[in-house]
């Protein structure tokens, strides 16, 4: 294509024959124009472009012919043509997002210059040379599609590295439900109901019975289990963090949002989304978890841009619901629509005869942990931990064997060194399960000195949350 800003015209109808044959000889199409806009001159391969003859076009004005509309069909006025400015102006343009009009009424991108043509110093007319880049447009549309999609896979990865890792660093003990025990085998029937439909399950139980393990195998035996399991604790974080957490934020949303961050919703996107401790949801979160339950879709906080997502939803919580509703702290709507299966998970002191089985995989695992092997469980150790009722449930009676296999010198257990309330329950028969929960929490705080919270507080050393055992001492009555 020529950049020159001055085009010698020979005149509106005949063109030298040198300059007509090299004119036809180009692959790109080829207009000349007089001043009034109409066309002297066309080649052939603009013909072959745009569907009209020479014939039909030669005096026609070219504009009403090939530039009469946008692209998206709404009006382009003679005025605003940069072919035609040209025309008025004698600048030279070139043109790279437009469109020409076919003789059948479809369009085609175009690249296209404007140069003016003079004749002895005096404007005469405009020769336009264009092209159709249909296929680079197109080429072009695909790698920017192409980018996108890299993009976000790789966003994707990147948030799913992150959660993964955070996941793998917080996963301790066994991995299976252990036991033969009536409640267990009634729960593993209830698991293998409703594992392999999309139904929304609500867990609920005390804390440490394994909520999670069961949300874990109802995902390995349903049909997502080869797409990703997403667990949220609705009682790690703010009210104010809680919804990013689990709806993602664009970059400024707010402060500290560097980055846009993808939620557990999206990053669970055709798996599972586990949420833990649901209970602890603020009302304005539980009325944005319903619409995302019934719409299947969401907007990161931020944007406006709606995501849809395709889970399937398991809650778990320790308190009791339907009595949280009466209180006006849940909302009813999501209650019912939480408890579509609920399952009960039953408390340790429940099925005391799946201790043996427990301790045995417990050693197990936690042999592997600790690197230390254990081969032997007393039988009088046994019956003492048979005899417990075990406020904090298998999770209590893990921590207690991790705590003597470190203690152990040799590859015996004897769990001669017991929580006081354990002795307390041995010797004392008539004790009720509130008073013997009741003893272990008052034995447990008068070892940590009474402190309730952090790293050496009594809710660290009971494996609960803080607020957990804050309630249960006020349940009790239990103050210093």
């Amino acid at each position: 294509m020529t950049d020159s800003t001055t085009t010698k015209y020979i005149g509106t109808d005949h063109f030298l024959p040198e300059n007509t044959l090299l004119l036809n000889a180009m692959t790109e199409g080829v207009y000349g124009f007089d001043l009034a806009g109409n066309a002297v001159f066309i080649n052939p391969a603009a013909e072959q472009m745009t569907g009209w003859k020479s014939a039909e076009l030669i005096g026609r004005n070219i504009h009403d012919c090939h530039h009469h509309s946008h692209a998206d069909g709404s009006h382009y006025p003679q005025h605003d043509c940069p072919i035609y400015r040209t025309l008025h102006d004698a600048i030279p343009r070139q043109v790279n997002e437009d469109v020409f009009w076919r003789k059948d009424g479809s369009s085609f991108p175009v690249y296209y210059s404007s140069t003016p043509v003079y004749d002895q110093q005096q404007l005469v007319g405009v020769i336009a040379i264009f092209r159709d880049v249909s296929m680079q447009k197109h080429t072009e549309q695909s790698l920017r599609q192409a980018l996108a999609q890299v993009q976000a896979l790789s966003e994707r990865l990147a948030s799913e590295n992150q959660y993964l890792l955070t996941e793998l660093q917080g996963q301790q003990g066994a991995s299976g439900i252990s036991g033969n025990s009536q409640p267990i085998n009634q729960l593993i029937q209830q698991i293998h109901l409703v594992a392999n439909t999309d139904s929304t399950v609500l867990i609920c139980g005390e804390n440490g019975t394994g909520k999670e393990l069961v949300a874990r195998n109802l995902h390995r035996l349903s049909h997502r289990k080869d797409q990703p399991m997403v667990s949220v604790n609705c009682a790690a974080f703010s009210t104010a963090l809680l919804e990013s957490e689990l709806f993602g934020h664009e970059k400024g949303a707010f402060t500290g949002a560097t980055a846009r961050r993808k939620g557990r919703f999206e990053l669970a996107n055709n798996g599972t989304l586990f949420l833990d401790e649901i209970a602890e949801l603020s009302l304005s979160a539980q009325s944005k978890l319903l619409r995302v339950i019934q719409e299947q879709s969401f907007e990161r906080v931020g944007s406006s841009e709606t995501i849809k997502v395709n889970i399937r939803l398991v809650a778990a919580t320790h308190h009791d619901l339907a009595a949280r509703v009466e209180q006006g702290l849940f909302r009813m709507d999501l209650y019912y629509r939480l408890n579509v299966f609920p399952i009960t998970v039953p408390p340790l002191r429940d099925r005391r005869e799946d201790i043996p089985q427990l301790v045995s995989d417990l050693v197990a695992s936690l042999s592997k942990k600790l690197g230390k092997k254990i081969t032997k469980v007393s039988a009088k150790g046994l019956k003492n931990l048979q005899q417990y009722t075990w406020p904090g449930n298998v999770r209590e009676l893990q921590n207690l064997i991790e705590r003597e296999m470190i203690l152990s010198q040799s590859g015996h257990l004897l769990f001669n060194t017991l929580p006081v309330a354990v002795a307390t329950s041995l010797a004392t028969s008539t004790l009720t399960m509130a008073q013997a929960e009741a003893a272990h929490i008052i034995a447990v705080l008068n070892a940590s000195h009474w402190r309730i919270s952090g790293p050496s507080g009594a809710a660290a050393m009971l494996d609960m949350p803080a607020s957990t055992l804050r309630s249960r001492m006020k349940k009790l009555a239990i103050s210093r």
